[in-house]
């Protein structure tokens, strides 16, 4: 088993790059996307995960889209209008439909029948030594593929659950992945994983422990490759930001920003707008941070160009910023419809 261990997800990213830049010369392994270097069995571990950032990825990550996905789950969501907004080719990949059946939200917030992250909350509050918080996010009974192997939907969970434990006042995560796409899912699906984990860290009043990642099939496909195998180091600030807080403080923030979603999703608006939306008063300026960023791509989308100015002009983060003007780079380049548009 190959473990990649670092102190933030960038490092821990390009560790695992470089192994499979090693392995690209032998015998490929089909994919649904076509042919692959696979690593099977690999763990991740990132022991700093508020560093969350994957920033060497060449073409840069949509920081705008990693967000937003962030911002569904936290609000159990499972529509597709508001995605597809924000990545126009997810359909490519999860299908066409109003629904996306795999949504990480709707899953762990309302498909098991309560809400697994309120539960688990409770449970960890009134035992931090438990073994036995487990969220579950694949389910066999809708899952399971059909006796010829064939898919029953075409947005099948790559993740099956999370694991949560309490030591050492650290909130400790193990996520599990039975497949793994390197460039384009493991950068966005560790944003997600560790945002929640610090998340409800906040609402158990602990801190963010290690984020360990265990991936079956970890695999490239060949047509991005190239740039995977190419992408290295880039010296970024740290981030600073932090989005724990108590539960009763943290849930109508995170509302609140799913509500101005639909809002910049749904609606035309003037550049003041846009930097009203951005601007999210009586809370942490970490999550100003966050939404200027969505309102600057949403003004963008639409053609606002004074409206991106004014968003981004109440974003504080350097990492963000930063993350903002390599998009946009990457944007302006040959190469940006190779991945969100």
């Amino acid at each position: 088993m190959l473990s990649f261990d670092a102190p933030t997800a960038d490092a821990a990213w390009l560790l695992a790059a470089a192994a499979l830049k090693e392995r690209s010369l032998l015998p490929k392994q089909n994919g649904r996307g076509g042919s692959t270097t696979e690593l099977l069995h690999v763990t991740i571990q990132i022991h700093n995960p508020r560093q969350r950032w994957v920033i060497s990825r060449e073409p840069a990550l949509s920081v705008a889209f990693a967000i937003v996905e962030v911002i569904g789950i936290l609000n159990g969501r499972r529509d597709a209008r508001y995605l597809n907004f924000f990545n126009p080719i997810v359909p490519r990949f999860a299908g066409s439909g109003t629904e996306y059946h795999g949504a990480y939200g709707h899953r762990l917030r309302v498909q098991a029948g309560f809400d697994q992250l309120q539960r688990a909350s409770d449970a960890l509050t009134a035992n931090p030594d438990g073994r036995q918080v487990v969220f579950q996010i694949w389910d066999a009974g809708i899952d399971f593929p059909l006796h010829d192997g064939t898919p029953v939907a075409e947005d099948i969970p790559c993740n099956i659950c999370s694991m949560l434990k309490v030591r050492d006042g650290k909130l400790e995560w193990s996520q599990i992945m039975r497949s793994n796409d390197l460039f384009r899912g493991l950068p966005y699906n560790i944003v997600q994983f560790t945002t929640l984990q610090e998340v409800i860290a906040g609402w158990i009043g602990a801190e963010p422990g290690t984020y360990t990642h265990f991936a079956d099939s970890l695999h490239v496909y060949d047509d991005n490759a190239r740039d995977a195998f190419e992408s290295s180091g880039i010296q970024f600030p740290e981030s600073t930001d932090s989005l724990a807080l108590p539960k009763n403080i943290a849930d109508p923030i995170w509302g609140e920003m799913n509500r101005r979603i639909d809002i910049l999703v749904s609606k035309d608006l003037s550049p003041q707008e846009y930097r009203a939306i951005a601007r999210i008063d009586n809370a942490p300026q970490s999550f100003s941070n966050l939404m200027a960023v969505v309102a600057a791509d949403a003004a963008r989308r639409k053609g606002c160009v004074d409206g991106v100015r004014d968003a981004l002009s109440e974003c504080r983060s350097a990492v963000l910023q930063k993350l903002w003007d390599r998009w946009q780079a990457r944007r302006a380049s040959v190469n940006h419809f190779r991945d969100a548009t």
